[in-house]
């Protein structure tokens, strides 16, 4: 019998070599490599890759050349495609929508740079409280009156986490993985806001308090975290940065489109917004230079999933997305089945 074939994107597989043999065994893997969207288009239509079954992407910065997957290149895929595996936690550039349309299950990784993305929301939770980016700022420019300047003004006006209210707009497995963190390591108190109440179970860990209303929740945070997907459409506007408890700290470990940028650096500028650390910016990988030269505003350079761990993960969570559902019938990490046909309660796949 001939084995079902996965289109495997991007560059060549780095770490779970033995796993890839296996996946091999099962199943007949073609390459595309890196094409470009014209020659990856034409390929299609060709029926250059044959009739395949999955795509895999194992890395978040090979594979993508094509560009954005929305309408016109999903069409294309062939119907025997049923499930798309891809690195990388955030899905804002493909339409997940329309894959669902076309019958395909898309397959994130946020599972594999959990523990990496909540790790650097904690680093900026600490420093958005204690300031450390100006401090490190005036440090590297080994210039002693900028060591002065931050060594005596600094402590006035910095604080320390603990018990402090956390706001997580978004409250998955990244959102509850900084809730743990926080809670435990750093003693905050935990609120939340989500489309839904998550159960009890996901909650009593941190003693996790629901809100429904993002509004309410930005008035009672001491600290915002955002770690929900980027959908489309903007999360913060200047109205409701407005109405961000006074001198609230905001960070960004999602995508930076969420945030009206402009917006908060007015926020920043007239202390209703008191810091902000953002790993994500609104129009990357151009950094706005109005918050990058605030000494109140640690920014990075979307780094916070990027570890090697994460990246052996990445590998390891496509593959296994794949063979689950071919196996199984399910898929370990899918985000689009909200979009499938209904049918007794059930996704139709």
């Amino acid at each position: 019998m001939t084995k079902p074939i996965v289109l495997h994107l991007g560059d060549d597989i780095r770490w779970n070599h033995e796993q890839y043999a296996a996946f091999q065994a099962k199943f007949d893997v073609r390459r595309s490599y890196s094409m470009n969207r014209p020659d990856f288009i034409k390929a299609l239509k060709e029926k250059k890759f044959g009739d395949f079954v999955a795509m895999y992407r194992p890395f978040w910065n090979t594979g993508g050349e094509m560009g954005n997957w929305d309408a016109e290149l999903i069409s294309l895929l062939p119907d025997s495609c049923k499930i798309f595996a891809s690195a990388g936690a955030g899905f804002d550039w493909v339409d997940t929508e329309a894959m669902a349309k076309k019958g395909v299950i898309y397959c994130n990784a946020a599972a594999a740079c959990t523990e990496s993305v909540a790790d650097a929301a904690i680093w900026l939770i600490i420093s958005t409280f204690r300031l450390f980016s100006w401090s490190s700022v005036a440090a590297r420019s080994a210039d002693p009156a900028q060591f002065v300047d931050a060594n005596r003004n600094l402590a006035a006006v910095t604080r320390n986490p603990a018990g402090h209210t956390l706001g997580i707009v978004g409250f998955g497995r990244i959102g509850r993985r900084v809730a743990e963190k926080a809670h435990r390591a750093l003693d905050m108190r935990i609120v939340y806001n989500d489309i839904v109440r998550l159960p009890p179970e996901a909650e009593s860990p941190t003693s996790a308090t629901f809100e429904p209303s993002l509004p309410a929740l930005l008035a009672r945070s001491d600290c915002v975290v955002i770690a929900t997907p980027f959908g489309g459409d903007r999360l913060l506007s200047a109205s409701l940065l407005s109405q961000i408890k006074p001198g609230a700290r905001l960070v960004n470990i999602a995508r930076g489109k969420l945030i009206d940028e402009a917006a908060l650096v007015e926020a920043l500028r007239s202390g209703r917004v008191g810091a902000a650390g953002l790993d994500v910016h609104e129009h990357e990988p151009q950094v706005n230079r109005e918050l990058a030269r605030m000494r109140n505003v640690e920014v990075l350079s979307h780094n916070a999933g990027a570890s090697l761990d994460s990246h052996i993960g990445f590998e390891r969570l496509g593959m296994e997305n794949i063979t689950s559902f071919f196996e199984t019938g399910r898929a370990v990490s899918p985000v689009n089945l909200q979009f499938f046909p209904k049918k007794g309660g059930e996704s139709r796949l």
